[in-house]
């Protein structure tokens, strides 16, 4: 994540997909998206408490896995546990239509752009803000 923490979700967003670069951890964030889907079926059909219990163990699980050993990061779930949530279905859903890749590029683009820093009425001193059009010297 970045040095300032991101206070809404779109601001949290681009953050959570640099986090996700390669497409192993891509993969086995779905595959614990898909068992977390499967054991809230299991509990709805069976009522079966295990299912319960097996929730936070096989979704977390193997994103879990691909960050320490694949991406090599912290999972976001540690500091942004809802925003995580949300961002993981967003990102399964991107993955499924095959756009998930295009958006890996545009979020590791714009963190490549030039900051400048902008102060007038509307900005706080020292605030940057990203100037894709401004030229840096």
């Amino acid at each position: 994540m970045s040095e300032r923490e991101p206070a809404t979700y779109e601001e949290f967003w681009p953050e959570y997909v640099r986090a996700h670069t390669k497409p192993a951890t891509r993969a086995l964030h779905a595959v614990g998206t898909g068992l977390f889907l499967a054991s809230v079926a299991a509990f709805l059909v069976t009522r079966r408490a295990r299912f319960l219990l097996a929730m936070p163990v096989v979704g977390y699980g193997p994103a879990w896995v691909s960050h320490f050993f694949i991406e090599g990061n912290m999972p976001a779930t540690f500091k942004h546990p809802l925003w995580s949530f949300r961002a993981d279905f967003e990102m399964m859903a991107r993955m499924i239509t095959g756009t998930m890749a295009a958006e890996v590029e545009r979020c590791a683009r714009a963190a490549d752009e030039p900051t400048v820093t902008i102060q007038g009425e509307d900005s706080a001193p020292g605030y940057a803000h990203a100037a894709p059009d401004a030229t840096v010297h």
